[in-house]
């Protein structure tokens, strides 16, 4: 059994070109290739747990992955995020190898599944990307967006000024240009890509707040509590994508809208067959979402890649 750090894995990643394999993955989980359980979660006072895990029929590994987030870690000099994962034989059931991420494979791969989502769903010309929170992956998103959209124009809402001007200093300096507000009605109208990042339990972006031609991926919204979206905004989309449809059932905005009888199975398409089929927007007066709520096959797509470049290392 191989024990992966945090920092090994870290020499790792530049080496790695990740956004195909995590396509690949998308698409074999929407071809009916995965066995993905439902998502095991501790939610607790002070904290939540999930634990996701799944196979690629044929493939050599299976995964388990544990991440949890605390969110008043950062008070007390911590990271709000931790885990790790495990790899397993599919033949023998041995385990492989343990990465021991503390959370930043699955902070990559979550980002990388909003650059996907991107690539197919937002408008051909981004006039400003709209992020809608403060943290890790406010600023990840933003990062890998980079090779999908050439614009590096961010307007970022948050409620602490404080962090807004530390994710205006860091984003700066990571080649953006930066505007700080608190006010959403004004991301929502100078942006037409939006990324909301934040962990919040109820909607913070209301339906007469969006405009036609507008991209919204929503990935704050992974648990049966949470909601960043007015329920309405899917009602009115033209394209619906979830990345898992069978998840969405459990948790996301889709779940919270059908819960309100806005949206029905009939009016979601799935990632995977979006990225098969090459076509996402059609049109540039479209209002497009799409609901990520996380699938174990992000997880086995980046943590095979990291164990096989960790051997040829």
């Amino acid at each position: 059994m191989k024990i992966i750090s945090r920092a090994e894995i870290e020499t790792i990643l530049p080496e790695l070109d990740l956004m195909p394999a995590i396509e690949q993955g998308f698409v074999d989980y929407s071809a009916g290739k995965c066995i993905v359980p439902p998502i095991g979660e501790l939610i607790m006072d002070k904290g939540e747990v999930h634990i996701k895990y799944g196979c690629i029929k044929g493939d050599d590994y299976y995964v388990i992955k544990i991440a949890s987030g605390f969110y008043g870690n950062p008070k007390i000099g911590l990271p709000s995020s931790n885990g790790m994962m495990i790899l397993f034989s599919q033949n023998t059931g041995e385990v492989v190898a343990v990465l021991h991420d503390e959370c930043i494979l699955t902070d990559i791969r979550t980002a990388i599944a909003g650059a996907i989502s991107a690539k197919y769903l937002a408008p051909k010309k981004v006039t400003a990307i709209g992020i809608v929170g403060t943290g890790v992956q406010a600023r990840m998103q933003a990062d890998y967006l980079k090779p999908v959209t050439d614009c590096r124009t961010i307007i970022v809402w948050g409620r602490d000024p404080a962090k807004l001007l530390s994710y205006k200093k860091d984003m700066t300096e990571a080649g953006f240009k930066v505007f700080t507000t608190s006010d959403m009605a004004e991301l929502c109208e100078n942006t037409n890509l939006i990324i909301t990042t934040t962990p919040s339990h109820k909607p913070l972006i209301s339906a007469d707040m969006i405009h036609p031609g507008t991209h919204i991926t929503a990935m704050g919204s992974d648990t049966v509590e949470k909601q960043e979206l007015d329920a309405e905004i899917l009602a009115r989309a033209s394209l619906v994508v979830s990345d898992s449809i069978d998840q969405s059932q459990t948790r996301g905005e889709i779940h919270k809208a059908r819960e309100a009888g806005k949206i029905t199975d009939a009016a979601l398409k799935e990632l995977g067959a979006i990225i098969a089929g090459g076509v996402g927007r059609t049109s540039d007066e479209q209002i497009t979402i799409a609901d990520l709520t996380g699938v174990a096959v992000q997880d086995i797509k980046i943590a095979e890649a990291v164990y096989r470049a960790s051997k040829s290392a």
